[in-house]
């Protein structure tokens, strides 16, 4: 998984953390689908927000769900996911900016791509990667040339930039690729008003992309010597935060001029777009802290709100019981002997749900027990905004007059 928008688990409510699973299942088993179970591995955040635009714009409804079959990443429970164009647009997207992100790699001679053999293997896949893009982009009406394209020019902006050289000039094939992605949403919605709005957030979210990523990559990329936008241009991290301010602004303010199906739906949306964003900025420039994990005064703060409260559930897994609603298994208390222990440990250990199930019954006392990918790590402080975007009601809420989150978004 990769992507800026990283939502932790405590300030998704329960409907919402249901939604941003069903259409990052939607998103994987959309590239599996029309792709190849290979192409799985181009699943990443950042390309579901595509899906959560479609469905914001046209509405929930019935066509738009599936039930998907036992997951490992998900416990092994079944799952209602998202379908249809959206979830097949943001797959197209995801696998031809991955396909450009792996040859990113193999011109950077990172890891194993320095080899020829294994770099002559990952140009072949991402050039078919590319084919398959633009196949299954044409069924929904959406040329990839403009991806396409834009990753062409990339290199050559990069070898002429210089000390001087304007960050927005090096970022500006990523804000074309992404404000294409963006504006299509509008027109698989069936709402061409929304198209421009969108396409300038999306220009905006494609900024912020590569900014994001070229700060966090600062430290490896000096000591490796590869190629790094803020250091060959001789940006000052100032200026870099103070564009990426900027664009998280102006995606706001675009969300503005969004017209949204219904206003419950357009919640997801903004919540990833307007409240997860910054955060993203605040966690590139280490500006945040966890407020669940023991870190001072914030930390008590958050466990005296929180008493009494369920435990939070990971974002990698539905709640328990699945969307549903169904009470989740037992754990089994009873002991087991040393070989019983064994295989039961083999089989959690082989679906995965010893690293993604929360919880999981030990195998030999049985007693619940934290998978390895429940934890917090990119979480920070908690929006705790009056209930605003379905925060604080547990069933997805509203947004009320006394919001007091500090976002300047309308909420």
């Amino acid at each position: 998984m990769f992507g800026i928008i990283r939502p932790c688990r405590h300030r998704l409510s329960e409907n919402l953390r249901t939604e941003w699973m069903a259409h990052l299942c939607g998103l994987c088993l959309a590239l599996r689908g029309d792709h190849g179970q290979f192409a799985r591995i181009a699943t990443n955040y950042d390309g579901l927000v595509i899906s959560v635009l479609v469905e914001a714009q046209a509405g929930r409804s019935d066509s738009r769900r599936r039930t998907a079959g036992p997951c490992p990443l998900r416990g092994m429970r079944t799952a209602s996911v998202a379908q249809g164009e959206g979830a097949r647009l943001a797959a197209t997207v995801s696998l031809v900016l991955a396909s450009a992100k792996m040859r990113d790699h193999v011109a950077d001679g990172d890891g194993a791509l320095a080899r020829r053999p294994v770099a002559a293997a990952a140009r072949r896949v991402a050039g078919r990667w590319d084919r398959a893009g633009a196949r299954s982009g044409a069924e929904i009406g959406f040329d990839t040339d403009v991806l396409l394209d834009a990753v062409g020019r990339q290199a050559g902006i990069e070898s002429g930039a210089g000390v001087g050289t304007s960050l927005l000039t090096v970022t500006e094939p990523t804000e074309t690729a992404t404000a294409a992605a963006f504006g299509h949403t509008a027109i698989l919605a069936g709402r061409p008003e929304n198209q421009a709005p969108l396409e300038e957030a999306g220009r905006l979210f494609g900024r912020l992309a590569h900014l994001l990523d070229a700060v966090e990559d600062m430290a490896e990329d000096a000591e490796t010597g590869a190629w790094n936008p803020i250091a060959a241009t001789g940006t000052d991290l100032a200026e870099v935060r103070r564009l990426c301010d900027d664009a998280v602004h102006g995606v706001r303010l675009a969300l503005r001029d969004t017209t949204f199906a219904s206003k419950g739906s357009g919640k997801l949306a903004h919540v990833l777009l307007a409240h997860e964003l910054p955060r993203a900025v605040d966690r590139a420039f280490g500006a945040t802290g966890c407020a669940h994990t023991g870190h001072g005064a914030q930390a008590a703060q958050a466990a005296e709100a929180s008493q009494g409260a369920p435990p939070p559930q990971s974002p990698w897994i539905n709640p328990p019981g699945g969307p549903g609603g169904a009470p989740p298994e037992p754990p089994n208390r009873r002991g087991r002997g040393l070989i019983a222990g064994c295989a039961v440990w083999t089989g959690l250990f082989c679906t995965c749900q010893v690293c993604c199930r929360n919880p999981y019954g030990d195998p030999w006392t049985g007693q619940p027990r934290e998978g390895l990918c429940y934890k917090c790590d990119d979480c920070c402080d908690c929006c705790d905004c009056c209930n605003c975007c379905g925060g604080g009601d547990g069933g997805g809420g509203g947004c009320c007059d006394g919001c007091d989150c500090g976002c300047d978004c309308g909420c």
